[in-house]
């Protein structure tokens, strides 16, 4: 073995000395525990986690036992599928339908394809949990309460989303270039998508106060997350500037909007904007809220971004100079990566936010899905069935949100940001 002795500060001299080897160390041994074993070890391992175990079940007991009696007792689950089509899509006419299922099933081709480039490296394409999750998906396509068109075209939507995935695999592994398209085609998608529905390609015009429901929502938002997502990394870039008038002003921007509620962003857009343009100048609704929305997400994730910025060792930039790399290579090859990488949990998070943040538009005025839902409770027929419709919305909005927590995951997966 080489040690390494210093007699002064000019001369080293490196000494090799034979140790007695150290045997090899043995892994631990996993100790893997049967169910009662766990139990006892982690809930029954003393007199008061004993009680505050049971106490706690008891509880949970109960509430469990006065839901599911109120569930098929009392409940009145006629209101949901009787107005199924107000909760996903509004008061879309119902004679174009057809536009929505058409786009709904490119986007599912569209989705496939991109999890089939996801999972471009996997061994096990469809694995036994993915097959779960898509047989409780099918089952859910036949036993939801619609005609019996709707279920083949569920069904078809859900055949579409499997058939992509498997061609997008085998496609992006033939061309591994075609991967890099994918984000423009989603954008590309979506215009194609929203001038579709509202009368596009000579089709007869929807008017956007006809647009509503789960449809509003969805588009407002993925329409917000892509316009404050570049606003927000330009704003981070800024308030991280050397030069001061770009710092000052990103800072004054960031500091005055999060001080703002989302709520007053967006009374100003819908109230106070008209003002300031010309005489009979009017934008659409829908748009002022999408620019509300987009500048109040833009600051938080700005600061979300910096934080991923200020992440990014001080070397690396050094490095980058070294190399010979100006300042716009360094930011856009070697630091930003690195800080949206970090930052993706944080990100991700704003978005979910963003999403939720939408049931405010209701009180400007939008029949988004809270904003139907209210107008459907106001109808006389249903008077009173709150928690039932309530509930579901609930559950419609879980579904998105974990949806994006679980790709939030796989992307940190792909991209190797957890540490190991």
């Amino acid at each position: 073995m080489a040690r390494l002795y210093t007699v002064n500060s000019q001369h080293l001299f490196l000494i090799m000395t034979s140790l007695p080897s150290t045997p090899s160390h043995q892994p631990p041994q996993i100790v893997v525990l049967t169910a009662k074993e766990w139990l006892q070890k982690n809930l029954f391992n003393n007199w008061y986690n004993t009680l505050i175990t049971l106490g706690i079940s008891a509880l949970l007991l109960f509430m469990l036992t006065r839901f599911i009696s109120w569930a098929f007792t009392t409940a009145k689950w006629s209101v949901i599928p009787a107005n199924l089509p107000l909760f996903f899509v509004g008061r879309f006419p119902g004679d174009q339908y057809w536009r929505l299922w058409i786009m709904l099933g490119i986007i599912a081709i569209f989705s496939g394809i991109t999890w089939g480039f996801l999972a471009r490296n996997t061994r096990i394409m469809f694995s036994k949990n993915t097959l779960i999750g898509i047989g409780l998906i099918g089952v859910l396509a036949v036993i939801t309460p619609v005609p019996i068109v709707f279920h083949l075209l569920l069904i078809g939507m859900l055949l579409l989303l499997v058939v992509g995935a498997w061609g997008g695999k085998i496609i992006v592994n033939s061309q591994p270039n075609l991967g890099k398209w994918l984000p423009f085609s989603w954008f590309l998608l979506l215009i194609i998508c929203v001038w579709f529905i509202g009368g596009g390609f000579g089709l007869k015009v929807v008017q956007t106060n006809l647009w509503g429901g789960l449809m509003l929502t969805l588009l407002m938002s993925i329409i917000s997350i892509l316009l404050s997502f570049p606003i927000g990394v330009l704003f981070a870039l800024g308030r991280q500037s050397s030069l001061p008038v770009i710092r000052i002003l990103s800072t004054v921007y960031i500091e005055i909007i999060r001080g703002l509620p989302l709520i007053t962003i967006l009374f100003m857009g819908q109230i106070l904007l008209p003002l300031f343009l010309p005489e009979g100048t009017r934008p659409d609704r829908i748009l002022r809220a999408i620019i509300g929305l987009t500048m109040f997400s833009s600051a938080y994730l700005a600061e979300n971004i910096r934080g991923g910025l200020q992440a990014i060792p001080r070397g690396q930039t050094e490095a980058a100079k070294a190399l010979g790399l100006n300042t716009a290579l360094t930011v856009s090859l070697i630091v930003l990566p690195q800080a949206l990488k970090v930052s993706i949990p944080s990100i991700v998070g704003q978005f979910i936010s963003l999403f939720q943040d939408t049931t405010l538009l209701a009180i400007v005025g939008l029949v988004e899905l809270l904003g139907m839902s209210r107008s459907i409770l106001a109808n006389p027929k249903f008077l009173g069935r709150y928690l039932e419709v309530y509930l579901f919305i609930g559950i419609l909005y879980w579904v998105f949100c974990y949806a994006m927590s679980v790709a939030s995951q796989k992307l940190e997966q792909q991209l190797n940001t957890e540490h190991k």
